[in-house]
C-alpha cells in the first residue's frame, strides 16, 4: 500500500491541468478542419464563449501564457478590429446555439482603454448573439487598470464575476516574481473594485515564491481575506525553462514548502467561511439573484474562443492558434492574426480520440468538488469507469479519494495531491507530445 501511495504523492507539484490536453500537446492539423463543419456537427449541450486579449503591462516572472507586453493603443485597436472580424464570419455557426457562459481573459483584457473593452461586449451580444441577461460573465482585471470608466462598462455590461491578479501583498514578494506591483496600489484597487458591488469578485495568489514564509504567505491571505471578495484562487508557484524565473532559481532558494503553505491556507480559509471546490478555488456561497443563468457543465465542451492565444473546444477537436512565449514568438503570431483575413480554418490543435475523451471527462470531474458521477460517465460511454480506469480503484484504496452515491470525489488528502493525480492520467500518447514541444 505504502508503494501505490508513493506513486501519487511523492511529488505534490508537477503539472497544472486547466484544460486536457494542455496546448503544448496541440501540432499541425493535417488537413486543416473547417469550422463551420466542425461546429455544425459538434452535438455539444452547453456554450462558452471566450475572448482572448494577449496584452499585459509586464510579464510576470511565473508566466508562461500567450501574453504579450504592449501597451500601445494603436495595436489593441487593430487587434479588436480583428477579433470582430473572426466573429462576423464565426456567428452564422452559433445562430441557433446560446451561451450560457461568456469570459473575457488573457493577458489583461482592461489594459485596453474603456471604449475598447465596451466594443468587445457588442461584438459577443451584437455579434455572436449573446445574451447579457442570461449568461454568467467574467472578466480578469489587474490592479494597475482597475479605473472608473473601465468599471463601469463592466458594470454597465452585466459581468457577474471580476477576477483580479494579487498574488502577493508583500512588496518584496512581488519584485521577485518581476511584478511591478506596490501593495498600496493593489489595496486602492480592491477598494475601489469592491465599490462596484460585482456579484462576485475574486482574487488570486500564489504560493511558494522566493522569500516567502508561513508568516508572510498569512499576511497575505488574511489581506484578501480581509476585504470580503466571494472566492480566493491560491496558485502554487510553477516555474519553467521558458519563464523569466527558472527552476534551478527556485531549487536553489531551499526548502520546497509550498504543501505546508496549502494546508495553511485550505484551513484558514475554511475558517473564514470558505469551501473547497478544487486544489485552487475556494469560494463563499453566492446565489445570483440578478439573472436568471442558463445551465453549464464543468466539461466545459463546446467552447468558442476568440482571439489570438483562445482555445475552442469542440468534443473531437480542440484548437487555436499556435503557441508562443517569447516576445517575439508571441508578436509574430499576434501580427499574423491581425493581418488575417479569414478566421474560418483551425489548422492547429488536437483531435481526441475516445480514450482521451474519456480521460478528459474523468479529469474535469474528479479534479473538482463536484466529482466523477460514475452514471454520467457511463451514460455518455457506455462503460464502467471503474473498470476502464484502474487508476481510480487504486485512488480509493489509497484514501485519495471516496466514493458516495455513485460519485467519486477526491478526499481532502487527495485535493492537496491534485496535481499529482491529474499528471498520473495524462495519457503516454499526450505526454510525449508534450514533453517533445519545442517552446519558441
Amino acid at each position: 500500500m505504502r508503494e501505490l501511495e508513493q506513486r501519487w504523492t511523492r511529488a505534490p507539484y508537477r503539472s497544472y491541468l486547466y484544460s486536457y490536453p494542455h496546448k503544448t500537446a496541440y501540432r499541425d492539423l493535417q488537413p486543416a478542419v473547417s469550422l463551420k463543419e466542425l461546429w455544425e456537427q459538434d452535438q455539444t449541450d452547453y456554450h462558452f464563449l471566450y475572448m482572448h486579449i494577449p496584452f499585459c503591462g509586464a510579464r510576470c516572472g511565473f508566466c508562461n501564457l500567450f501574453t504579450l507586453p504592449d501597451r500601445r493603443l494603436d495595436v489593441h485597436e487593430q487587434y479588436v478590429d480583428a477579433l470582430g472580424r473572426q466573429a462576423e464570419q464565426w456567428a452564422p455557426w452559433f445562430q441557433n446555439r446560446t451561451f450560457s457562459r461568456f469570459a473575457i481573459g488573457g493577458g489583461t483584457p482592461t489594459l485596453l482603454e474603456a471604449g475598447q473593452l465596451n466594443r468587445l461586449f457588442d461584438i459577443a451580444e451584437l455579434t455572436m448573439g449573446l445574451d447579457p441577461s442570461a449568461a454568467s460573465i467574467s472578466v480578469e482585471t489587474s490592479p494597475e487598470t482597475v479605473t472608473a470608466d473601465r468599471m463601469k462598462v463592466l458594470k454597465d455590461r452585466l459581468v457577474d464575476r471580476v477576477s483580479m491578479g494579487i498574488q502577493s501583498f508583500v512588496e518584496e514578494e512581488a519584485a521577485a516574481i518581476y511584478r511591478p506591483q506596490k501593495p498600496r496600489l493593489a489595496e486602492d484597487a480592491l477598494e475601489m473594485l469592491m465599490g462596484y458591488a460585482f456579484p462576485l469578485v475574486n482574487l488570486d495568489l500564489i504560493y511558494g515564491l522566493p522569500g516567502q514564509t508561513a508568516a508572510t504567505w498569512l499576511y497575505s491571505l488574511e489581506k484578501a481575506i480581509s476585504y470580503g471578495p466571494g472566492e480566493i484562487f491560491i496558485y502554487p508557484l510553477y516555474t519553467r525553462e521558458n519563464t523569466i524565473l527558472k527552476p534551478e532559481q527556485i531549487r536553489n532558494a531551499g526548502t520546497d514548502i509550498r504543501l505546508e503553505l496549502y494546508h495553511i491556507a485550505r484551513q484558514r480559509l475554511e475558517e473564514a467561511g470558505y469551501k473547497q471546490f478544487s486544489m485552487r478555488r475556494f469560494a463563499k456561497d453566492t446565489t445570483f439573484t440578478h439573472k436568471s443563468i442558463l445551465p453549464f457543465s464543468c466539461q466545459e465542451e463546446g467552447m468558442a474562443g476568440l482571439g489570438c492565444g483562445a482555445r475552442s473546444y469542440t468534443r473531437e477537436v480542440h484548437y487555436a492558434s499556435k503557441y508562443g512565449v517569447s516576445a517575439a514568438a508571441t508578436r509574430s503570431i499576434i501580427e499574423n492574426y491581425v493581418a488575417s483575413e479569414r478566421y474560418d480554418m483551425a489548422d492547429y490543435g488536437f483531435r481526441l480520440n475516445e480514450a482521451e475523451q474519456k480521460r478528459r471527462f474523468i479529469l474535469k470531474a474528479l479534479l473538482h468538488r463536484e466529482g466523477l458521477e460514475l452514471a454520467a460517465y457511463e451514460g455518455r460511454f457506455g462503460h464502467d469507469a471503474l473498470v476502464e480506469h484502474s487508476d481510480l480503484e487504486e485512488l480509493l484504496s489509497t484514501r485519495l479519494a471516496e466514493l458516495e452515491s455513485g460519485v467519486m470525489r477526491l478526499t481532502t488528502l487527495g485535493m492537496a495531491y491534485s496535481d499529482a493525480i491529474g499528471d498520473e492520467f495524462i495519457s503516454g500518447a499526450v505526454r510525449e507530445l508534450m514533453d517533445s514541444c519545442v517552446i519558441r
